[in-house]
């Protein structure tokens, strides 16, 4: 253990962004300094519209398993999906698995979400604001931030090279639900005794002015909510703890039970209820398959798909798919998230479908029924005011948020050489407090896809983008040994737009007989050639004919 104490000593401190600076979503940081490494957050991102089949998106972690030997802990800031989702894919690739320390809340989440995976529960280490940890080479302080889930915080690291501010996500909420308001004594005193640099969430840093308390949501919910004639069905993130919190109170106040729907909703609220963070009395929440007994006025439904999920309880709902629970014409229906970038047409067709209906729908375009959990424009000046590091990092965001972050840090009198805005895979290194760029390291990201984990190859992307534009036209031509000719050729289609245009596909057969034919003629003809012929030939036709390009499968054999 000396020894290698003695060689951290003497090591850089590397700062190290696998996830997180590319968009929202899979955070995940790694920190070595000689033979230790913690990691903070391990987080996920939900496929954009160009991700076709993907499940999942996770950053690349393959630096963190080359390095597994090293690993000391992971740190969970709070238990939001983008910073525990790939958690339990992480785990399953480590050979040994290091202890995870959090909060008492989100340790609970993270229990359930492995149980989904049939994972062994590692060692957990609650900790709370103001604990001390020692990690080998790395010394760890705890203070809590407000954010849209109980239990956030943010992590003060301390090396024998410098030391590292983590805000992890928050605003500065000055009436929080829960009470717990950011520990400003515990930031002003890390900024006196020096932050060599700050890292700090980005994500509103185009937004100017504050972000709203999360407790100005309570007065239009209560107000939705005592004045609807019907049922009330809340679409909400399951984790968003404190939201979840106001509506239950609402709820309760004008004499309405509280039905939970979809499964992170109901595993969620129970851990929350479990651990003290969700307060609802037994006898105020019945099952959904009783609240067929009670006045519709008299009812309230917690319920998961505030980003328009297919298979949300919302949307099943929404369209009389649900076993138990449906949405009627005089029910209301309020929104209360904000559509994660590309999910906004999602969100916006289950709107329209819950429009048709008649219901009456409240999202925040038209109510305040959400504010955001991440600080604007000026909470983040303050953050860099309390700290007043050295150097800055801007994280989480895309890099329109990191960039404009940056122009705040310069707005405060920070150089432009003290502020780095980096990409996952680089990294920045750390010596007697003075930081600059160190090599690249591995990134990227990994695809869930069904049961398959790993790169997902850009040509299958392609084929599945192509096919949920135009189709997949397949050619089966038969050709005869004898007179090396055509005998038969047979062409289906699926996705096409000309699916029933039987003149078209006749003629598009009787071309294609003659262009292979044709083909066959030359004497340095195979049936390898035929195929890319027929492949050729079929596609030009179908873009002079149709003007669109399916893709296109041509057999060739022969009899």
């Amino acid at each position: 253990m000396a020894s290698r104490n003695a060689k951290s000593k003497g090591s850089a401190l590397r700062i190290i962004p696998l996830g997180g600076l590319d968009g929202i979503g899979k955070n995940m940081t790694a920190f070595e300094h000689g033979n230790d490494m913690i990691l903070i957050d391990a987080g996920l991102m939900f496929p954009d519209d160009d991700q076709p089949g993907i499940d999942l998106v996770l950053p690349d972690y393959s630096y963190v398993l080359e390095n597994e030997d090293k690993l000391r802990a992971i740190i969970i800031t709070h238990g939001h999906e983008d910073h525990t989702g790939a958690l339990p894919y992480l785990l399953q690739d480590l050979n040994h698995k290091p202890p995870i320390l959090s909060s008492k809340l989100t340790l609970g989440l993270i229990q359930g979400k492995l149980a989904e995976f049939r994972i062994k529960t590692p060692k957990f280490r609650e900790v709370q604001p103001g604990t001390h940890v020692n990690l080998g080479s790395f010394s760890l302080d705890f203070f809590s931030m407000t954010h849209s889930i109980p239990a956030a915080f943010g992590v003060f690291i301390k090396t024998a090279q410098g030391t590292v501010l983590h805000t992890g996500d928050f605003k500065l909420d000055q009436t929080p639900i829960d009470g717990v308001t950011p520990d400003y004594q515990a930031i002003s005193k890390f900024g006196r005794s020096g932050i060599n640099l700050l890292m700090s969430d980005s994500t509103n840093a185009n937004v100017p002015g504050f972000t709203k308390s999360e407790a100005a949501v309570g007065a239009g919910l209560r107000h939705i909510i005592k004045n609807a004639k019907g049922r009330v069905f809340v679409a909400s993130f399951a984790s968003h703890i404190h939201r979840l919190q106001q509506v239950c109170d609402a709820s309760v106040a004008v004499g309405r039970k509280v039905v939970v729907t979809g499964r992170s909703m109901i595993t969620n609220t129970k851990i929350a209820r479990e651990l003290g963070y969700l307060k609802i009395s037994a006898s105020d929440i019945i099952d959904a398959y009783d609240a067929g007994d009670l006045p519709a006025d008299k009812v309230v439904v917690l319920c998961t798909g505030s980003q328009g999920e297919p298979l949300s309880a919302l949307a099943r709902m929404a369209n009389g798919e649900h076993k138990s629970l449906s949405v009627e014409e005089q029910d209301t229906v309020i929104i209360s998230a904000t559509p994660v970038p590309g999910n906004e047409k999602s969100v916006q067709s289950i709107i329209n479908s819950l429009s048709k209906i008649g219901c009456e729908v409240y999202d925040k375009s038209n109510t305040l029924v959400h504010v955001s959990g991440h600080g604007s424009a000026e909470e983040l000046k303050l953050m860099l005011a309390m700290t007043k590091p050295d150097y800055f990092m801007p994280v989480h965001g895309e890099s329109v948020h990191l960039r404009a972050h940056a122009k705040l840090a310069y707005e405060m009198g920070m150089k432009p050489e003290r502020v780095f805005v980096v990409e996952n895979g680089d990294s920045l290194v750390m010596r007697d407090g003075k930081v600059s760029f160190g090599e690249s390291v591995d990134s990227g990201v990994v695809y869930v896809d069904g049961l398959r984990i790993g790169d997902a190859d850009p040509i299958v992307l392609r084929d599945r983008q192509k096919l949920s534009s135009d189709g997949i036209i397949t050619c089966v031509a038969t050709i005869s040994k004898r007179t090396h000719k055509i005998d038969e050729i047979d062409i289906s289609c699926r996705g096409v737009s000309f699916a029933g245009d039987t003149e078209l596909f006749s003629d598009m057969e009787h071309a294609m007989r003659e262009a292979v034919n044709k083909h066959l003629s030359s004497k340095r003809s195979t049936v390898d050639s035929a195929r890319k012929s027929l492949r050729h030939d079929l596609t030009n036709y179908l873009w002079a004919n149709t003007h669109t390009r399916p893709m296109i499968i041509p057999v060739v054999m022969e009899v």
